[in-house]
């Protein structure tokens, strides 16, 4: 849930401060300091823009404050912009459930300053994560979007694919993909593996979810057991698939990722298999 402070901010905290889609962290020390708001001269214009996200369900012992500059190049001295996968993969890392619920509320803020229904503007609910229009009454709640992604295996092999939206041209994952509007995540799972690589799969085992906030998907992981098929790719989504060894792998997801996750738990479950 969030308040919005824009008036002064007497308690320290930690302070997110979103750039265009990075953040403005210390170029030296911690990532995500805390701070008083008379620690930060160089945003005292925006003070009215301070909002206060509630993180008593996340793992900080004081007040989270996030400030969203839009598309405004802010520069200060001693700062500099960093990437969201940066600050999710430093040392220590900031927190990722912080990150992640930060980023899809600047998101949803920035893309839901109109109503929908009748294209007024709309303002912040301040006891809950909305957006309300006083024209017509239309209240709209921050975007989730569901996502099914599986680890498919065949024996000792696993069938990893390179995506063409991969940042990284020579790391490989497992396959996903969203939900349409009138299927399950099951029936999802097996239409995406069967458009992007053409193979047909049984025994849908279900691992686990992480919010992934690029930019607001649900993700729903499952394991699942090869049945037919040879591989085809569907050409507009994949690079490239093929069945790896789990003892010759490429380069794949960090473990941040529920594929970097579901990637480790299953090569350790094969490993162990007779």
């Amino acid at each position: 849930m969030l308040k919005f402070t824009g008036n002064s901010m007497v308690q320290p905290g930690h302070w997110l401060i979103f750039n265009r889609d990075q953040l403005l962290v210390p170029e030296e020390g911690d990532l995500l300091p805390l701070l008083s708001w008379s620690d930060l001269p160089f945003l005292h214009h925006y003070q009215d823009q301070v909002h206060h996200l509630h993180a008593a369900d996340l793992p900080l012992s004081h007040p989270l404050y996030i400030i969203d500059l839009g598309a405004e190049n802010l520069t200060a001295t001693g700062w500099r912009n960093a990437g969201l996968r940066e600050l999710m993969t430093s040392e220590p890392p900031v927190t990722y459930e912080t990150l992640s619920r930060a980023w899809q509320y600047v998101h949803f803020q920035r893309t839901h300053r109109f109503c929908g229904r009748c294209g007024s503007p709309t303002q912040a609910v301040d006891w809950e994560m909305a957006v309300q229009c006083h024209q017509c009454g239309h209240r709209c709640y921050p975007r989730v979007s569901p996502c099914t992604i599986v680890a498919v295996y065949r024996g000792q092999e696993i069938l990893l694919a390179r995506g063409v939206r991969h940042s990284n041209p020579k790391m490989y994952s497992v396959i996903a993909g969203f939900v349409e509007s009138g299927e399950s995540v099951e029936q999802a799972t097996h239409r995406e593996v069967g458009e992007e690589v053409g193979v047909r799969i049984k025994n849908l085992e279900y691992f686990g979810s992480q919010a992934w906030p690029f930019p607001h998907s649900l993700m729903m992981g499952y394991f699942a057991e090869y049945d037919s098929g040879d591989i085809v790719i569907d050409e507009k989504e994949i690079v490239d698939a093929a069945w790896y060894p789990i003892d010759n792998l490429p380069l794949l997801p960090p473990k941040l990722s529920i594929a970097g996750k579901m990637l480790e738990a299953l090569i350790e479950r094969l490993s162990k298999a007779p």
